[in-house]
This record gives structure tokens, C-alpha cells and sequence, in this order.
């Protein structure tokens, strides 16, 4: 009997950081592969997602390599550190994408895909700096749902919901769920899998295996590898950022904050517009 083969694509989110497990990392997608199918029916997990990966990294380095597999289930959960860069660009991220989608669907595979909470509430950004990021991971979630809805991608709202506020469900670094987080994902994938027929393994568990780090090891995370993990991946955008939040104070100040949500519509439009996204891509 041929294996169900899933495949990860992503960032550290998919890579499983937040949920330690031995020496490495488990994560959110290795959970969701035990239920994918039933016990009697072999398996083949590959995880390709890599910490601080962005869009660009996803199309050609992960996606070649997912295809060789010739997966049934490829994710493709990428896009918050895209949002964090200086060079972030929503018109080279829609189209990254659309190509990643394209590229899985082509090959016949079951594609997953979710939207994502911004990063600058979960880091608990004051509201000048919050508000750029957000309205960045704004625009990227509405690619993302439009290229799901284009590809037929089974795809999970992640950016919203109870869970975001609950803190047991987040690790160290606020960026990150810990394992109750990543499990609450994977439950809320094989939910949508098994409602489409999809999934016809046991849901994973939403009990943590293991406990909960405690404050003091939270603190002494933040304190070292989590300073300079924020700090590798927002050194080039920092010097940017301060300058968006100068223009978001100005424009406060002036009564004309709406142009910036516009304006970022604006570029979400013309980006899904130079896809032609009513186009139905070819069947597999």
C-alpha cells in the first residue's frame, strides 16, 4: 500500500518552535500527520518548513523539494516574516504564492493554507508600531484567502479567535504558540480535513503531553535567545519601522489615518488584480 504522503512548507511556525520535543522541535503539522489516516495505513511525515523562511524561500527552495515527493497533503503556511522585513513588497508576495498554489495543485495534492494573527499585537507593540505590521499581515491574509478560495485550498482562520488571548496557549516569546497552541491548530486543521472527507485518521489530542514552562523559564528565555531572536529577524525593518510610525503619528495627528488603510487596499487590490485571480487555474 502506497503512503499518504503530507509535506510542510513555512517558517518556524510549521517548523514546531514553541513546541519542544526532545532535542527538536514537534509543531502543529507533525500532530496533524498521525491523524491524517488511519492507523493501518502507512505514513510519510516530511517537515521542510525552516525558521525565519519567507515567501521566497517557500518558492524555491521548499516547493521543489516538496514536489519530488509527490505529496497527497502539502501546507503552506508562510508569511508573517515577509511582513517583517524592510523589503516587505504584497505585489512579490501575492505572486510567490500564487505559484506555490498553482504548482501543488497541478500535481494533485490536497493544499492547506492559513491566515495569520500580526505579529506587532502579539509582541504587545505600542500602537504607532503596532499598527504597520498589522496592516501589512492584513494584506497578506487577504491574498491568502483569495489564492485559497482560487485554488480550492482547505484553509484555516488563524488570525482570529478565543485562542490568540489565551496566554497558556502562546510561548516565551509571544510569537510562537507553545505546545496547547500548536495543538490547538492541528485539531482545527483535521477538523476541516475529516468535514471534507479528507481526514480519516483520530484527531490529535488538544492535552498537552508535557508542562507548561513556567514564568521564571519564560523570563530567562526572553532575556537571552529570545532577545536575539526578535533581533536577527527585525534588525533591517527596525530602521523602517520607526519611520512608517512617525507617518502613522502624523497622519493621527491630522485626522487621516484612513488613507494608509486605503492606500494598503489599494495595493492588495492591484497586486490580486495582476494575478487575475477570476482566471481558474487548469485542473489537475
Amino acid at each position: 500500500m502506497r503512503p499518504l504522503r503530507f509535506v510542510a512548507l513555512g517558517d518556524s511556525l510549521t517548523e514546531g518552535v514553541g513546541d519542544p520535543v526532545g532535542e527538536g522541535w514537534r509543531g502543529w503539522a507533525a500532530l496533524l500527520a498521525d491523524g491524517l489516516a488511519p492507523a493501518d495505513v502507512p505514513a510519510q511525515f516530511v517537515n521542510l518548513a525552516v525558521s525565519g523562511a519567507q515567501t521566497r524561500d517557500v518558492l524555491e527552495r521548499q516547493t521543489p523539494a516538496a514536489l519530488a515527493v509527490r505529496p497527497d497533503v502539502a501546507s503552506v503556511v508562510i508569511g508573517v516574516n515577509d511582513t517583517l522585513r524592510c523589503s516587505f513588497d504584497i505585489h512579490a508576495v501575492a505572486a510567490r504564492l500564487d505559484e506555490v498554489y498553482a504548482a501543488f495543485t497541478r500535481q494533485g495534492a490536497v493544499l492547506l493554507t492559513a491566515c495569520l494573527p500580526d505579529p506587532g499585537a502579539m509582541l504587545g507593540l505600542p500602537g504607532a508600531l503596532a499598527r504597520p505590521l498589522a496592516r501589512r499581515q492584513r494584506a497578506v491574509n487577504t491574498v491568502v484567502h483569495a489564492l485559497s478560495e482560487r485554488y480550492g485550498a482547505v484553509h484555516l482562520h488563524a488570525a482570529e479567535g478565543a485562542w490568540l488571548t489565551e496566554r497558556a496557549m502562546w510561548s516565551a516569546d509571544r510569537l510562537h504558540p507553545g505546545e496547547l497552541g500548536h495543538r490547538q491548530l492541528a485539531v482545527r486543521f483535521h477538523a476541516l480535513l475529516a468535514e471534507a472527507g479528507l481526514a480519516t485518521g483520530r484527531a490529535p489530542s488538544s492535552k498537552p503531553e508535557f508542562p507548561a514552562p513556567t514564568r521564571s523559564a519564560s523570563l530567562w528565555w526572553l532575556a537571552t535567545a529570545g532577545t536575539g531572536w526578535v533581533a536577527r529577524r527585525c534588525t533591517d525593518l527596525l530602521p523602517q519601522l520607526l519611520t512608517l510610525a512617525a507617518d502613522e503619528v502624523r497622519h493621527r495627528a491630522r485626522g487621516t489615518s484612513a488613507r494608509l488603510d486605503l492606500r494598503a487596499s489599494h495595493a492588495v487590490a492591484s497586486a490580486l488584480a495582476a494575478l487575475s485571480v477570476t482566471e481558474q487555474p487548469d485542473a489537475a
